[in-house]
């Protein structure tokens, strides 16, 4: 196993912590589309499973535990310097300070369920990647990517809603949200498919590695075995 990245590995990753601090953004926008109603960032945040498969199949869980966890630490940086930024006095004549502090004022309860949320959805999302690669012998992209993506996304959004709005939405409606969430993003996984199946192809033949977690540890704070 590689101790250093390569260009795609590192791009990949820069894009994986991009995608995930602008839906955090983006979820301060109601959306409704044909009467299904959802946030903004469900346009943005289902990309960042299509590249948690795409390293957890070239590169092997190690490289996707690094990935997931400099993703946690750049969401957390970011709402601390929008925190601080919130904090600062405005100046006597801008007016745009309530705007601001509705995107960026996040409170803390959104915050920790966010950040909860993904960190157990993006692990097992590629845990279930990675060990249905090695069942499958490498075999059958498609459905394990799929698979991870429900289980994944499925676990993102049962954390989420009840951390962030329970005992303030009621249950029946957190219940639709969850289940609406989770549907609509991995139809997004499976709409993507054929372009995330060219992907990997691609850097697979570019790196020259595909990589399968034989004896390795999958505990999630071993951050430093890359």
């Amino acid at each position: 196993m590689q101790k250093t990245v390569t260009v795609p590995f590192m791009l990949l990753g820069v894009l994986f912590n991009v995608c995930l601090i602008t839906s955090n953004l983006l979820e301060t926008k109601v959306i409704q589309v044909g009467g299904i109603t959802a946030t903004a960032g469900l346009i943005v945040f289902p990309v960042s499973y299509i590249i948690n498969d795409c390293i957890a199949e070239v590169w092997g869980f190690k490289k996707a535990r690094l990935v997931i966890w400099s993703g946690f630490a750049m969401n957390f940086l970011v709402v601390a310097f929008a925190q601080l930024a919130i904090m600062l006095p405005a100046a006597s004549f801008w007016t745009g300070e309530a705007g601001f502090n509705f995107v960026f004022g996040m409170a803390p309860r959104i915050v920790v369920a966010s950040l909860c949320a993904f960190l157990v959805g993006s692990f097992l999302n590629a845990y279930i990647m990675s060990r249905m690669k090695i069942a499958s012998r490498g075999r059958h992209f498609s459905l394990r990517a799929i698979v991870s993506t429900i289980a994944g996304e499925s676990a993102d959004s049962i954390l989420f809603f009840p951390i962030a709005f329970g005992g303030i939405i009621p249950v029946r409606e957190l219940l639709v949200m969850i289940f609406t969430q989770a549907l609509l993003k991995s139809f997004y996984e499976v709409l993507v498919l054929p372009l995330t199946i060219r992907v990997v192809r691609l850097i697979k033949k570019v790196e020259g590695t595909d990589v399968y977690d034989t004896d390795i540890s999958y505990n999630v704070l071993k951050v430093k075995d890359v």
